[in-house]
């Protein structure tokens, strides 16, 4: 699938340039084999995990294809929880921005008369939880009948929450002419079952092979900032670790052309690279990176591809991937020739799903770090400035300044001389203008949970356990870790009374959950 572009895949050209927009510039592996198949009108399995860019793979050629603004649903994508409803409508918002598709997410913990409101004005695609969708199915109030499109996504984990009657039922509420979808990260005996019983024989099969990765060579850390400051946190970790030499990967053409623009008017050596650029410009970009005449390369996933640079010692995720094997092949970029390397990822609350995605394919642990405070910064450069006067000292190089010094210490203290010289270093060397000392996320209150792995539960599950019970936004929670038989979760400062009242003692997988203020010693 090397150099397929969206345009090479019969796309609506109102679709092909709302994904111009986005800045993707190559499909995905999933993307490139299920959208002619999506196109053609087969039904299709989908084999694939979290983070492979399943969304445009299905949401691109139905949004293509549908008749907008009928008296039908056309589409009806089925999704386990209620947050993948709203990151999948959010992401065919974003798809049919030049379009006039009506969407519609379904969920519980909604007024269900919003719900029946919207419906009664008309709805194109409709994303929605089984149990939601079936009371509606019940009121009357959804009608089913003549859809073209039937995608289940997530479909193993729906049948680990115990949906498999719920989608039954709703599928038997459905034509016989529709297409149906199915994506599954894995093919367990009742999905396959089910697959068989409504779908039409021998339905297009793609399965997306992810083998193991291992990523020793390289330390991996992740710093939650506000989506706000993740420009300024990244000129606080190129300013305290000082580089030799890294590259920056952002998502988008876009992304890479503001990167580049706001740290040349901070001063730092570097360049982008993206598929928009000419080839002789890239070309002398890369070559200027290898011969170390350029510290930071600014780049995109397709234009950082075939970059083989010795001695990079940095490799930092400006916004985390597309998918989770594009991580791999970014963080791969460092901790070459047996060299340690060092790997940073910028994530917001909202990324944190993709982020423990890649840890479970990776099978590694990215640690938290906190964003550097300017005094983290300052104690860093002075560590650097006295390390750098010693070696000057110990080499004996600076005879040609001596008489200099000796006519300043005529007229002023030598300790004074020494203090002015290491400020007008330190104004050189900080290349933002830090305001605060720390930035960060809002201040976080770490909770104890008495379940666990034993309780099968996953990160999501415990998001929507905690925002349907304590009404708090998911963005208030940040840093998960399940154990086996307890869990610890980070959360913003101002909603633990919120979280301690209305969701301790409810029930999670059949097990009522105890939560308090975790200790030091937990």
């Amino acid at each position: 699938m090397e150099n397929i572009k969206f345009s090479d895949l019969q796309l609506n050209e109102d679709v092909l340039k709302a994904i111009d927009d986005l800045g993707f510039e190559e499909p995905s592996q999933i993307q490139a084999e299920a959208i002619p198949v999506v196109l053609s009108g087969e039904d299709m399995i989908g084999q694939a995990q979290t983070g492979t860019g399943k969304t445009l793979a299905f949401g691109a050629p139905i949004i293509s294809k549908i008749k907008k603004g009928t008296n039908n649903i056309s589409a009806l994508i089925l999704t386990p929880t209620r947050e993948l409803a709203i990151q999948i409508t959010d992401e065919l918002a974003r798809l049919s921005k030049y379009t006039r598709t009506r969407l519609l997410p379904i969920y519980g913990g909604q007024p269900i008369d919003r719900q029946i409101k919207s419906l009664k004005k008309g709805v194109d695609i409709v994303v929605g939880t089984p149990g939601r969708i079936l009371d509606h199915i019940d009121r009357g109030t959804i009608k089913l009948g003549g859809i073209s499109y039937l995608v289940l996504d997530e479909a193993d984990e729906m049948l680990n929450m115990g949906f498999i009657d719920d989608i039954e039922t709703i599928i038997k509420n459905t034509n016989d002419h529709r297409q149906t979808l199915l994506f599954s990260a894995t093919m367990p005996g009742p999905m396959k079952r089910l697959a068989t019983k409504y779908m039409r024989p021998n339905p297009r099969h793609i399965a997306i092979i992810k083998n193991t990765v291992t990523v020793d060579k390289t330390k991996q850390f992740y710093f939650e900032i506000k989506n706000k400051d993740r420009f300024e946190t990244l000129c606080r970790i190129l300013d305290l670790d000082e580089p030799s030499s890294a590259i920056i990967f952002c998502k988008t053409k876009k992304g890479v052309d503001e990167v580049v623009e706001s740290m040349q008017m901070r001063g730092y050596n570097v360049e982008g690279m993206h598929g928009d650029m000419a080839q002789n410009h890239r070309i002398n970009t890369l070559k200027k990176f290898r011969e170390g005449t350029l510290e930071f390369l600014v780049a995109t996933d397709v234009a950082a591809r075939g970059i083989d640079v010795k001695g990079v010692s940095h490799v930092i995720n400006y916004v985390l991937p597309q998918d989770t094997e594009s991580y791999v092949h970014r963080i791969g970029r460092t901790g070459r020739a047996n060299a340690e390397g060092i790997a940073y990822s910028l994530v917001t609350p909202k990324e944190y799903v993709v982020l423990k995605e890649i840890e479970r394919f990776t099978k590694s642990k990215i640690r938290r770090k906190d964003i550097p405070t300017l005094d983290d910064i300052m104690e860093s450069k002075y560590k650097a400035l006295v390390k750098d006067i010693r070696k000057t000292i110990e080499e004996g190089d600076f005879s040609n300044f001596t008489p200099l010094a000796m006519e300043l210490d005529e007229e002023f203290n030598l300790v004074d001389v020494a203090a002015a010289l290491m400020k007008m270093t330190f104004e050189e060397k900080l290349s933002y203008d830090y305001t605060e000392n720390a930035i960060g996320s809002a201040n976080h209150v770490r909770l104890f949970l008495t379940v666990g792995r034993m309780d099968k539960i996953n990160p999501r599950s415990l998001i929507e356990f905690i925002t349907d019970n304590a009404k708090i936004n998911s963005s208030s929670i940040g840093d998960i870790d399940i154990l086996e038989k307890f869990s610890f979760i980070n959360v913003d400062e101002d909603v633990v009374d919120r979280i301690l009242k209305n969701a301790y003692g409810k029930k999670l997988n059949g097990r009522k959950v105890k939560i308090e203020v975790a200790n030091n010693s937990k």
